[in-house]
């Protein structure tokens, strides 16, 4: 399974970024194999509006079924779940730490949005 994760880096060792719409970028992370890839999210940082929709178009196309992050808005939620993507909340840490916390079963998937839009 692939799930991405927002990152302040490209390694494992990244602190997790707590946006998703304008997160710097993701680690994709393949649970299975526990290969990994970094992928820019930069296009959306100044986006004035629809950063959210476009980043979770953009991470739906990786193939991934969940996204972990500090905190989702309205729009950006919405169009994970129409993509099928799960959404797990965590509000600090690694990446590694985040991607630990799921293959444990620690997380629980978000039942919606944590934040207004354009915050």
């Amino acid at each position: 399974m692939k799930i991405a994760i927002t990152a302040q880096g490209q390694d494992l060792n990244a602190p997790l970024d707590p946006r998703f719409g304008r997160t710097g970028g993701f680690i994709i992370y393949n649970t299975d194999s526990g290969e990994f890839s970094y992928m820019d999210n930069q296009q959306n940082l100044a986006a004035t509006q629809g950063a959210g929709i476009q980043t979770a178009q953009n991470v739906a196309d990786t193939g991934a079924q969940a996204v972990l992050t500090g905190h989702v808005g309205p729009k950006a939620y919405t169009a994970l779940q129409r993509g099928g993507i799960d959404i797990y909340l965590l509000q600090s840490g690694t990446v590694q730490e985040a991607i630990t916390a799921f293959e444990n079963g620690e997380l629980t998937a978000a039942a919606g949005a944590d934040k207004p839009g354009h915050w």
